[in-house]
């Protein structure tokens, strides 16, 4: 077993009271940060913005379907082609005259192709939503046990201070009873 290896094994048995082969994938990359040093990076994928040109008219598309600028230009242009169709009956100029089943049409055309662009959108958000949690589990993680090493840290040197503190009483004591016992001879 290479020193790595059993420093890493060491680590987890002292940290998690288990085996380093024991652990999850997530686990043993915590406790490969903590061996080595090193500071928890952030993944790629939530650096890099390398969506598709699909995924970026996706997120668009939902960022603005789910607008409120979206919503009320939608109910003034359905409110005007309503008004034009109902005001261009009389005047023949109506292409969509009431129960406005072109107008129907185009909802549902419409809505037919929204729903699975802004479902694309969220399953890309969700994706990314769940790297970046396992990202802040692999952060506080290592957090939780950089603070229990701490405590245990802190907690030998306050022993070592006892002991020395110890020590000093004693040699206090025995001092004070040499005095003690020289001025009653005197």
């Amino acid at each position: 077993m290479g020193e790595s290896a059993h420093r890493n094994e060491h680590l987890a048995q002292e940290l998690l009271g288990c085996g380093y082969g024991e652990l999850s994938p997530v686990q043993k990359s915590v406790i490969d940060l903590i061996a080595t040093e090193q500071p928890t990076g952030v993944s790629r994928e939530l650096r890099v913005d390398d969506r598709s040109f699909g995924e970026r008219l996706a997120d668009n598309v939902a960022a603005v379907g789910g607008s409120w600028t979206f919503i009320v230009a939608f109910a003034v242009l359905l409110a005007g082609w309503m008004a034009w169709n109902a005001w261009g009956k009389g005047h023949h100029l109506a292409f969509d005259p009431f129960p406005f089943i072109f107008l129907n049409l185009m909802l549902s055309m419409i809505a037919a192709l929204q729903a699975p662009v802004i479902m694309m959108s969220q399953n890309r958000a969700a994706a990314r939503d769940r790297q970046a949690a396992e990202h802040d589990y692999v952060v506080n993680l290592r957090a939780e046990l950089e603070i229990m090493r701490l405590h245990d840290k802190i907690d030998v040197l306050r022993q070592r201070e006892i002991l020395e503190l110890l020590k000093r009483q004693s040699e206090t004591i025995r001092l004070l009873r040499q005095q003690v016992q020289q001025l009653t001879k005197d």
